[in-house]
């Protein structure tokens, strides 16, 4: 390397150092940024082609290197639609391209960011601090399922009632019960036998109201909710047990319970009246269900005060029924629910780990709204970085792979700068130091080609 070579050489090392420079005042300035991922600087050597004798050290060449891959401190804000990602991820953005008629235009082209602090706009949509609108699929706040995929909007409407279709429900029922006349069993009512003995009847029978106190007292209560019509009216559904026939080998009975619901409540001194679910409930000498069959019997045409709930699904499953002896001689109820609701209005937002946009509602209910998208890369250092913590596919980053795939969302929160500003002044310190000596090999190398031009003088 001669004296024009050196001067060359430091000349590059002058832009590479430069070149790092940029990227530290950079990363220095965006360490408050949220979701900002520095870029350090690679220097490369660049050498001529010579002889192992002739080698020289040769010149420098500065190249970015990104630190996506690199996660930045988690910091909570309080505000529930902000969100952080905790593993690998980006969520899929889209910027807007212009307005038209007051709606905005997106770009159609998705891009990534690790920028999570989002918020609800004035049209309902998930926006960011740099103005990126999040995507995702949203949902059918009534079934939960996919109404179409894009910039995710929550509607401000209220919910529909959702008629109650299905009872959930477990108990166990005394083998030896304690009912307020003394006997174990249901006998004979005044105004008819209102006892299934065997299979489904036809026709249920009914208690009337002049015999609501004799049932009452020779019944166990069996539980209470709130069930909903299609309109979302509220009932009362009170249920009640009687056990109708006791296990007798040589008559070839088996233990024998009748299912009854209030289809009218009492009010004042009028008694209400109980209907007879038109099903045996069997139990062998386990204490285990004989029969029905099956996990589930249908109510039909559930009516209650003059409410119609139409056919609703009594779920007891495998095991929720059993008869087993009880110390107080009354029935256990461990599961009564059901999946009807009122109408209701949105109150609050929140993010669950797994990417759902849950709404809770006036009425108690949270229902999932939205599902935010999120990409992976295989390659995550090479995607291409863009304005606004927005980041865009390349040749060397891959496809996007959609999906969580381990990583989760941390609601409430955001993900800070991974800038480390004490790393980086250290890095300016010897930026500086190696700028400044590669203005000393220049200012040698010109003295030098100074004295060579005067030793020809």
């Amino acid at each position: 390397m001669d004296v024009f070579s050196a001067l060359q050489t430091s000349v590059s090392g002058l832009k590479a150092q430069a070149f790092s420079l940029e990227n530290i005042s950079g990363n220095i300035a965006n360490s408050q940024t949220v979701g900002y991922k520095r870029i350090d600087t690679d220097f490369v050597d660049m050498l001529t082609e010579q002889p192992p004798s002739r080698q020289t050290a040769g010149s420098v060449a500065a190249y970015s290197q990104l630190t996506n891959s690199l996660q930045g401190n988690v910091a909570a804000t309080g505000i529930p639609t902000n969100m952080a990602l905790s593993g690998d991820g980006f969520f899929t953005v889209q910027t807007k391209g212009s307005d038209a008629a007051g709606a905005p235009v997106f770009s159609g082209t998705s891009l990534y960011t690790r920028r999570g602090d989002f918020s609800v706009d004035r049209d309902g949509y998930l926006v960011n601090g740099a103005g990126a609108y999040l995507t995702g699929q949203s949902l059918d706040a009534v079934t939960g399922q996919s109404t179409g995929t894009g910039p995710i909007k929550i509607s401000g409407t209220s919910l529909p009632a959702k008629p109650t279709t299905s009872i959930a429900y477990a108990a166990n029922l005394p083998s030896s019960p304690s009912t307020t006349s003394g006997s174990a069993l249901l006998g004979t009512l005044p105004g008819g036998d209102a006892r299934v003995l065997a299979g489904t009847a036809t026709t249920p029978p009914a208690v009337a109201a002049s015999d609501a106190t004799a049932f009452v007292n020779s019944s166990l209560a069996g539980g209470e909710l709130t069930a909903y019509s299609g309109t979302g009216t509220p009932v009362s559904v009170q249920l009640r047990w009687a056990k109708v026939a006791e296990a007798d080998a040589k008559a070839g009975t088996s233990d024998t319970w009748n299912l009854y619901y209030a289809n009218q409540t009492g009010s004042g001194t009028n008694a209400g009246t109980w209907q007879n679910v038109g099903t045996a409930f069997t139990f062998n000498g386990s204490g285990q269900l004989t029969a029905p069959a099956g996990t589930s019997l249908s109510l039909p045409n559930l009516t209650v005060n003059g409410t119609n709930l139409g056919a609703v699904a009594l779920n007891f499953g495998t095991g929720g029924l059993t008869q087993y002896g009880s110390a107080s001689g009354q029935i256990t109820t461990n599961t009564l629910q059901q999946n009807g609701y009122s109408a209701g209005t949105l109150n609050s937002l929140a993010v669950t780990s797994d990417g759902k946009i849950t709404g809770t509602y006036s009425n108690g209910n949270s229902v999932a709204l939205a599902q935010v998208g999120v990409a992976r890369f295989s390659a995550p250092n090479a995607l291409k970085a863009v304005s606004g913590g927005n980041y865009a596919k390349t040749v060397e980053s891959g496809e996007p792979l959609t999906g969580l795939s381990g990583t989760t969302i941390v609601g409430g929160n955001v993900e800070q700068s991974n800038t480390d500003t004490a790393g980086e002044f250290s890095k300016l310190i010897v930026t500086q130091q190696a700028y400044s000596a590669n203005t000393r090999v220049m200012s040698t190398a010109q003295q030098m080609m100074s004295d060579l031009i005067n030793v020809i003088r």
